[in-house]
């Protein structure tokens, strides 16, 4: 997660994209969340790939992985160097068992795999594969190749960013020889090129589908997953402690975090209120609005607000005639 987020800016600006909430958790903490539920038990140890992004955050992603019952490991990954030089900067703690994830999306599946598989990938087909890296598989349902964003078609099954090691050990042997030999593919360490010497080595690589693939990359990205979760994950209103409701409606699904004040509005379906936010005479559909905000006098849809932000319009006095439109 070292990347800087361009297409989310501006709320990527003091956040990491994947510490940006969504349905009142960060987008990292949902992945955890779900990858654990197809192992039945915590992490033991979470490694965070990181930029340069300050002390706090990574505070904050140290509480994650405690508060899931996993010991946090903070990693820098100095270069843009590719994602497999990102994986490789965790290398200290790449051991036994392993499971590696891309923090800027999440998925609606169930993540149950058999944990006595030498390797499984996470695939969903997908209509533009020149933009992904794909495998092919045999009619056992075994990887036979990896292709790295081809603009020749090769096959339409996507990695979508979650792999299976059972052998960690081996895993970080072939990233070390990745880098000592400076393999690279498009200038960069891929993580196909990996999965490719250990395939060629006899590890047997099995698919494991994804049915539903949900984008974290910019705005209308982050709205539609906040939907998807809110639908699926929590499926009915969940308002924390200390919220202050006055005259107002929320239609389920949303979430309202702690503190929150909402006043003579209507909010939902399909919100996100962060900590100590303020809505005052609004209406708000489909949207997210982060900690400690105020929106007042709006009508907001499909709309994203960061932290300690105000949105605030000014109530107006209006005379309209008639077969009048006002927009």
């Amino acid at each position: 997660m070292a990347g800087r987020g361009s297409r989310l800016r501006p709320h990527t600006l003091t956040t990491p994209k994947p510490l940006v909430p969504i349905a009142g958790k960060p987008i990292v903490q949902w992945l955890i969340e779900m990858l654990s539920q197809g192992l039945d038990k915590p992490f033991e140890e979470i490694a965070f790939v990181i930029g340069d992004f300050g002390e706090e955050v990574k505070e904050q992603l140290k509480e994650v992985a405690r508060s899931v019952g996993s010991k946090p490991h903070i990693f820098y990954q100095e270069e843009p160097l590719g994602p497999a030089h990102a994986i490789h900067c965790a290398r200290p703690v790449i051991t036994g068992p392993s499971m590696v994830a891309l923090a800027d999306t999440l998925f609606i599946t169930d993540f149950s795999f058999d944990q006595e598989s030498e390797g499984v990938i996470w695939t969903q087909n997908v209509k533009n594969p020149e933009n992904f890296g794909v495998v092919k598989t045999n009619s056992e349902g075994v990887i036979t190749e990896f292709v790295e964003k081809s603009p020749k078609f090769v096959s339409d099954q996507a990695i979508v960013g979650i792999y299976y090691f059972r052998d960690g050990d081996n895993f970080r042997k072939k990233l070390d020889y990745l880098l000592e030999n400076e393999i690279r593919e498009k200038g960069e360490y891929q993580i196909t090129t990996v999965l490719e010497l250990l395939k060629n080595d006899g590890l047997k690589f099995k698919t494991a589908s994804i049915d539903e693939w949900l984008d974290c990359g910019n705005k209308e990205a982050i709205i539609h997953t906040n939907e998807r979760i809110l639908d699926t994950q929590i499926g009915e209103n969940i308002i924390e402690q200390e919220v202050v409701l006055k005259n107002s409606t929320v239609i389920e699904p949303c979430f309202i975090g702690r503190g929150a004040v909402i006043k003579n509005s209507v909010v939902g379906p399909f919100v996100s209120v962060g900590a100590h936010s303020r809505i005052v005479k609004s209406v708000v559909e489909k949207s997210v609005i982060q900690d400690e905000s105020k929106v007042k006098f709006v009508n907001l849809k499909n709309s994203m607000i960061g932290n300690q932000a105000e949105y605030i319009e000014k109530a107006r006095k209006i005379s309209l005639g008639d077969y009048s439109r006002l927009s």
